[in-house]
């Protein structure tokens, strides 16, 4: 194994991007280290460079989501051998505004959040999971009192499977990567009618996914309120904001029945009126190292094997970018102007020139 490998280096807060080499890591006690086969483009990237936020110690390697093959093991770690196949987490530390990220050919991650990949789901798929999946999951059936969820009882359990069949649900957003994945938990804990936002292009897929329903994102506000109000034949039960702009908090605020979950990927904006008290609002939070994620985190990495495998949970559709390494900057690029629809950007770290 080569004593060198290379990474994607943010050079200085809002810096430049660059691809050089640098020594491989070694794993710590309780770490992997991973050979990273995929890594997936996330919004969060763009903004740590473009807006200088939760680093501040460079030059630092960043990326939210990646996948490979386990290498080699840290001191006391049992649940993994060498040639295990992974995905995993970058890792931000908010005390030390440090980050651990995925874009390089090799990197160690804590044992405990990885994620076990069968046979049937590639690198480029595995590497779309790792942020957007505990995304939509954490939010909906984190059972921890002190964490502002939903606390539905998981579907990954008996007594939680197609447990809620007859309550209503909406996915705002649901051909992003976070809106794919909540299609498919709503299905499993029995909701329908489930009804999604989207490009109508991508009708028939999220119906695929689960999805009982697709309305045109782009209608005016309240056509749109209108045309899922009457398919849904009320307000709903659960409704996710998988994009969370104020336009559409408002939309989905207004959707939400008086004793409902409103969930949030971004912090909502002024929301409210005589019937706000009643509603429940939820701010998404899919980092697996936060204390109140331990216990759904610790389950969903469980089940997560048996999902797959089965097809239960599909993972987001990718575009693979040339270049390895050297395709994350016009990716991020891509994603900063809203050029990407329905699919995740994925780099081959291992194919760096």
């Amino acid at each position: 194994m080569p004593s060198q490998q290379k990474a994607l280096f943010l050079d200085s807060r809002q810096g430049s991007l660059t691809v050089r080499e640098t020594d491989k890591p070694t794993p710590g006690p309780g770490e992997l280290l991973v050979k990273v086969e995929a890594a997936a483009l996330n919004p969060i990237d763009w903004m740590i460079q473009a807006f200088g936020v939760f680093v501040e110690k460079y030059p630092a390697i960043i990326g939210s989501d990646g996948a490979g093959t386990v290498v080699a093991v840290g001191e006391g770690v049992t649940a993994y051998a060498v040639s295990d196949r992974v995905a995993f987490q970058g890792t931000i530390d908010p005390v030390q505004k440090t980050i651990k990220g995925t874009f390089a050919q090799y990197t160690t991650t804590p044992a405990k959040f990885a994620m076990k990949i069968p046979a049937n789901v590639s690198p480029e798929s595995a590497a779309t999971m790792p942020c957007t999946l505990p995304t939509a999951a954490t939010v909906l059936y984190n059972q921890d009192e002190s964490s502002p969820s939903v606390k539905l009882t998981a579907p990954w359990s008996e007594s939680g499977k197609g447990k809620y069949a007859g309550k209503r649900a909406l996915v705002l957003g649901g051909s992003s990567s976070v809106g794919q994945y909540v299609i498919q938990f709503a299905r499993l804990s029995g909701f329908s009618p489930i009804i999604a936002t989207a490009s109508p292009q991508h009708s028939d897929f999220l119906k695929s996914l689960g999805a009982t329903h697709v309305v045109d994102r782009n209608l005016p506000s309240e056509t749109l309120q209108e045309e899922v109000t009457r398919i849904g034949g009320g307000p709903f039960d659960l409704v996710y904001d998988a994009i969370s702009t104020a336009d559409t908090q408002a939309v989905g605020y207004a959707l939400t029945g008086p004793n409902g979950d409103f969930v949030v990927v971004s912090p909502a904006v002024a929301l409210g009126g005589d019937d706000g008290p009643q509603k429940r609002v939820h701010m998404a939070r899919g980092l697996l190292t936060l204390p109140g994620n331990d216990v759904v985190g610790a389950g969903l990495l469980a089940a997560l094997p048996t999902l797959l495998e089965s097809g239960d949970i599909k993972p987001n559709r990718t575009e693979v970018l040339s270049g390895g390494l050297n395709g994350i900057v016009p990716g991020l690029e891509r994603l900063k102007s809203k050029q990407v629809s329905g699919t995740k950007l994925v780099v081959l770290p291992q194919e760096t020139v």
